[in-house]
């Protein structure tokens, strides 16, 4: 299943450029916790401060990442230390970072 998701973040150039260079090489915990979590492929991009991700994933797994991540320091870790980058959006509802897109079209549908 798709996902995309949004997050924006903080208007700051050194902060941006160290949040970009943070995901050249990710930790090795995060990128297991990722496929662990049952995200088949992940992709990010920017757009001046806004993020948007496209997940892949496999969702007889996918759900339970938040739970398994609570449990793992080096998740924990690098959550905190992504916060540091990152802002909700405008329309992020209080305690939560990326949140979902609406899909409004799609070609194979056409």
């Amino acid at each position: 299943m798709r996902h995309c998701r949004a997050l924006d973040l903080i208007d700051d150039a050194t902060l941006i450029a160290e949040y970009e260079k943070a995901h050249e090489i990710i930790w090795p915990e995060v990128r297991d916790h990722l496929r662990a979590s049952g995200i088949t492929s992940m992709e990010i991009y920017r757009l001046g401060t806004r993020l948007f991700m496209i997940m892949e994933t496999d969702d007889s797994v996918y759900g339970t990442q938040a739970v398994v991540a609570g449990a793992n320091p080096a998740i924990v870790e690098w959550e905190a230390l992504m916060w540091r980058y990152q802002w909700p959006t405008p329309w992020t509802p209080p305690g939560e970072k990326w949140v979902g897109m609406k899909r409004i079209f799609d070609l194979e549908s056409q």
